[in-house]
C-alpha cells in the first residue's frame, strides 16, 4: 500500500454532513464521518463550518489526506460583505419565501421562455436569484451590503483557505448552474441578471469558476482543494452515470436527473436545465417531498420504515383507490410552493394502514414518475434508471417505483454517492484522469406496469385546487 493516496470527499446536505476517506485509485473506504446540521430553511453557515470540522474528526482528520473536494446543497444563498462576513443566515433551496420574488424575475427578463434561454431554467423560489430579490424587498439594507454571494459548497471550500480573501473564492459550473443568474452553455455569470435580482449596480465578486478535473486552492494546511460540485452533480459522479442514465434520488427532495451531451431550456419550468461536474449537462426535476413523506408515514401508522414497507407491499397496487397528492412542504414541480397534502379517495375499506402506507409510497413515487416523463418530453436519452437516497434501501420503494415507472429499476448499494462523487472529483484533480471504482452488487427490479395509479394521481393533481 506504499503508493495509495487518500482523498476526502465530503457531502454537506440539508440534514447532516459526511465525509468519506478513500483510496483515490480503487476507491477502496478506508474511514468516514459525519455531523448534523440544525433544522430550519434558513441557517447560519457557521453551524456548517462547525459541523464539517466535526466530521473530519470523525473521519480521522486529514493528516494523510492528499486531495479534498466538497459537494454540497444547491441553491443556498450565503450573502457576504465586504469583509467576508456572513450578513444574514443563508436561505435554503427549500425555503420557500421567495416564491413572488421568482415569479417577478422572470416576468422582468421577458417570461419563462426568455429567462430559460439565458440560464437553462425557469426561475422557482429555490434559487439564489430568487432569493436575493427576496431580501431586496424585504431587507434592502442588508441587501445593499452584498459584496459577494456564495453557496454551500464554495463557501466551505472557501473557509479551508481561511475564508478571508475574495479572490480565493472558487466554485464549479454544476453548482452555479443552480443560482439562476449562470448560463450552463456558455459557463458564464449573467450578472445583468444579478444585479437585476438585487436591485442595485455595485460590482460584485463572484466565485470563478474552476474546471471539474482542477483544483481551486489549498486549506490552510496545504492540502489542495478541488472543483466541487452540486450535490445532485455529486451524486451523478458518484454512481458513475453515464449519458442516457437516469438517477432518481431519495432525499429530503426527490430529484429525477439525467447526464445528458446536450442542453436543455424548458420553458414550462418542469425541467431545470443545470450542468453537471464532468463538462457536460444535468437536466433536472426536483420535488420538494421525498424521504419525509416516509417520515410522515411512520408517524401516521406508528411503524417504522421497514414496516410501513411491508405493509405497503401487502396491499394491491392502487390502494384500493386511495391516492395521496405529497405537497406536505409544498412543491417546487409543479411550482406550488404554498400547496399542502390532500389523500383522495378514502372510505371505510381502506382505511387501513396497509391501504395507507401504499398510497404514502405511491404518491410520494408518482411525483418522480412524473419527473423521467418530463425529462423524456424534452428530448433527453433515457436508458437506464438508478435509485438511490435513504428510502431506496426500503424494500417496498424499489418495486413500487418499477411499477409507477413502467420500466426496470437498478438499484446499486447503499452509499454516501454525494460524498464519493466529490472523493472522485479530488481523485481525478490528483491522478489526471477520472477513475472507475467498483460500485457493488446492483439489484435489478421489475415489476408490472401499473398505469392505473398513475392516471389517478394525475387527475387529483390536475384538478385539486386547495391551496
Amino acid at each position: 500500500m506504499g503508493n495509495q493516496q487518500i482523498i476526502a470527499g465530503v457531502d454537506s446536505s440539508t440534514q447532516s454532513v459526511k465525509v468519506v476517506m478513500r483510496d483515490a485509485h480503487t476507491g477502496q473506504l478506508l474511514r468516514q464521518g459525519r455531523a448534523a446540521h440544525p433544522d430550519g430553511t434558513e441557517v447560519d453557515p457557521i453551524h456548517w463550518k462547525n459541523a464539517l470540522d466535526r466530521a473530519i474528526k470523525d473521519a480521522g482528520g486529514l493528516d494523510d489526506v492528499a486531495a479534498i473536494s466538497i459537494a454540497g446543497q444547491q441553491h443556498g444563498m450565503v450573502a457576504l460583505d465586504n469583509n467576508g462576513e456572513v450578513i444574514r443566515p443563508a436561505l435554503l433551496w427549500n425555503d420557500t419565501r421567495s416564491a413572488k420574488a421568482a415569479e417577478d424575475l422572470n416576468r422582468e427578463e421577458g417570461g419563462n421562455a426568455e429567462i430559460a434561454r439565458k440560464v437553462g431554467s425557469v426561475l422557482v423560489a429555490s434559487f439564489t436569484a430568487s432569493k436575493l430579490r427576496w431580501m431586496a424587498d424585504n431587507e434592502a439594507e442588508n441587501a445593499a451590503r452584498v459584496a459577494s454571494v456564495a453557496l454551500p459548497h464554495d463557501w466551505l471550500s472557501w473557509q479551508l483557505q481561511g475564508g478571508k480573501d475574495f479572490s480565493t473564492l472558487f466554485t464549479d459550473r454544476s453548482d452555479a448552474s443552480g443560482t439562476g443568474y449562470f448560463d450552463p452553455t456558455t459557463s458564464h455569470y449573467r450578472e445583468d441578471i444579478l444585479r437585476l435580482a438585487l436591485r442595485h449596480d455595485l460590482e460584485l465578486r463572484l466565485p470563478k469558476i474552476i474546471a471539474p478535473h482542477s483544483f481551486g486552492g489549498r486549506t490552510t494546511t496545504g492540502i489542495p482543494i478541488a472543483a466541487g460540485a452540486g450535490d445532485n452533480a455529486g451524486a451523478a459522479l458518484g454512481i458513475q452515470a453515464q449519458p442516457g442514465d437516469v438517477i432518481v434520488s431519495l432525499g429530503t427532495s426527490g430529484t429525477a436527473f439525467a447526464v445528458s451531451e446536450t442542453p436543455t431550456h424548458d420553458a414550462t419550468g418542469a425541467v431545470a436545465g443545470f450542468a453537471d461536474a464532468t463538462g457536460r449537462f444535468l437536466p433536472l426535476v426536483c420535488t420538494l417531498n421525498a424521504a419525509r413523506i416516509m417520515d410522515a408515514a411512520t408517524k401516521i401508522l406508528g411503524k417504522t420504515h421497514d414496516e410501513v414497507g411491508a405493509l405497503a407491499l401487502s396491499a394491491a397496487p392502487g390502494a384500493n383507490g386511495l391516492t395521496l397528492l405529497p405537497y406536505f412542504e409544498g412543491e417546487r414541480t409543479p411550482n406550488r410552493p404554498d400547496a399542502t397534502g390532500v389523500f383522495a379517495g378514502m372510505n371505510l375499506n381502506n382505511s387501513n394502514p396497509a391501504d395507507i402506507a401504499r398510497a404514502m409510497i405511491e404518491g410520494m413515487l408518482a411525483g418522480l414518475a412524473d419527473a423521467v416523463d418530463s425529462l423524456i418530453a424534452l428530448g433527453v436519452n433515457v436508458n437506464r434508471i438508478l435509485l438511490i437516497g435513504g428510502a431506496a434501501k426500503n424494500p417496498a420503494i424499489p418495486a413500487i417505483a418499477s411499477a409507477l415507472f413502467g420500466r426496470e429499476v437498478l438499484v446499486p448499494p447503499a452509499g454516501e454517492y454525494v460524498a464519493d462523487g466529490a472523493a472522485k472529483q479530488a481523485a481525478w484533480a490528483l491522478l489526471g484522469e477520472m477513475p472507475m471504482w467498483d460500485l457493488g452488487k446492483v439489484s435489478h427490479h421489475d415489476s408490472q406496469a401499473t398505469p392505473h395509479v398513475m392516471d389517478k394521481y394525475r387527475t387529483l393533481r390536475d384538478n385539486t385546487v386547495t391551496w
